[in-house]
């Protein structure tokens, strides 16, 4: 019998995502080895890497690629970042997980869809909330046809991280490509359409709220949205609606509070999540009664822990194999990722149409952009 081997892992951006989700999940999987880690301020990253046992440290990750030290990278850096950090990763053969959204353009995120489909390497986008386990019980509750067919969903994700006006790189349209609608809204974007399918065409209004300060040096940037309203027109005739605010006043540990509705021809499901105690998923069939609570099955709990959300979150990605660890294990196994980088093409495509809407004030079809 062969010797297991172990998926030798360099990551670029040592930060607090590194630092909370990745190396955490890492650490739980048997066969994933964190070996290298880059960052732009050579003394920070060799104090990250001294933190957490790193051997390698580079503040040129094409050094890193080159050095022939791993097989695989996660891109855990600013937007602008994504598309060459990627293709270069591509090129010289390494898997990769790549932040999301994946590129600042449909154009960008085509071609590296393209390219990974192209060399068959392990590509996955962490659009994280799909694995949380009122999402996946909800898909589970849909795909059996619990709602019957589906006409239409409403998705809210709240939060206020923007509510101060301070600087952040999230709302630089040069660096961040979109502001949340494309931030936090692309989590939504891909879970309506993991739950409901393909999206046809959206009309979106972006809001503006905050005044917000200039670059660190000084310098003017265009400002992206603060947050926005999608109607969604899907394919199977389904409709829909996504609220993504960053401004939002939510006073709960994780400052941000999730609030679904589904509702179809044989009945309708309620989804939320409080981030503090309440993750539940609520339903009626019509016929049946009242809407009542439908208890999350323990297969979907899994090993996660039941008694705030944020040690459900921890523990979901932790003690399962769900994105990166699922990543790891898709590279050994030679199994297929998801979300894919064509799904997050997909999400791309509708962020861009949402801008396009915006600035035009119209209903603007997918295959447009």
């Amino acid at each position: 019998m062969s010797e297991k081997k172990n998926v030798r892992v360099g990551i670029i951006g040592p930060g607090f995502w590194a630092d909370t989700m990745y190396l955490p999940a890492f650490a739980k999987h048997p066969q994933a080895e964190v070996v290298a880690i880059c960052g732009r301020n050579a003394e920070r990253t060799a104090v990250f890497a001294q933190e957490h046992n790193i051997p390698h440290t580079f503040t040129d990750y094409e050094e890193m690629y080159a050095s022939g030290l791993i097989d695989a990278v996660v891109v855990s850096t600013a937007n602008d970042t994504h598309y060459d950090m990627t293709m270069k990763a591509l090129d010289a053969g390494l898997h990769v997980l790549c932040e999301k959204p994946l590129a600042l353009n449909p154009a960008e995120a085509n071609e590296m869809t393209a390219k990974a489909e192209e060399t068959g390497l392990k590509c996955l986008v962490p659009f994280t909330y799909r694995f949380m386990p009122t999402a996946r019980y909800v898909k589970e509750l849909i795909d059996e046809g619990y709602i019957g067919q589906p006409y239409h969903l409403n998705l809210r994700y709240y939060t206020g991280y923007g509510r101060d006006g301070q600087y952040m790189w999230r709302f630089d349209q040069e660096i961040a490509g979109a502001g949340p609608i494309g931030d936090i809204g692309s989590h939504f974007i891909y879970l309506a359409m993991w739950y409901y399918g393909e999206i046809e065409s959206v009309m979106c209004q972006l809001s503006q709220f905050i005044e917000r300060d200039p670059r660190p040096d000084g310098s003017d940037y265009e400002r992206t949205d603060d947050g926005g309203s999608i109607l969604l027109q899907f394919k199977s005739g389904a409709q829909g609606v996504i609220m993504a605010s960053s401004v939002a006043y939510e006073d709960t540990p994780f400052g941000q509070n999730h609030e679904m509705e589904f509702h179809g021809s044989g009945g309708t499901l309620y989804m939320k999540v409080d981030w503090d105690k309440k993750q539940e998923v609520q339903g009626a069939r019509q016929g049946e009664g009242m809407v009542k609570p439908l208890p999350i099955p323990d297969e979907i709990w899994g090993k996660a822990r039941r008694d705030t959300v944020h040690n459900t979150y921890k523990d979901v990605f932790r003690e399962h194999d769900f994105m990166a660890r699922g990543w790891i294990t898709n590279i050994i196994e030679d199994s297929d990722p998801s979300p894919t980088f064509a799904d997050a093409l997909h999400v791309q495509m509708v962020i861009a149409a949402c801008q396009l809407s915006d600035a035009e004030n119209r209903r603007v079809r997918i295959d447009e952009v």
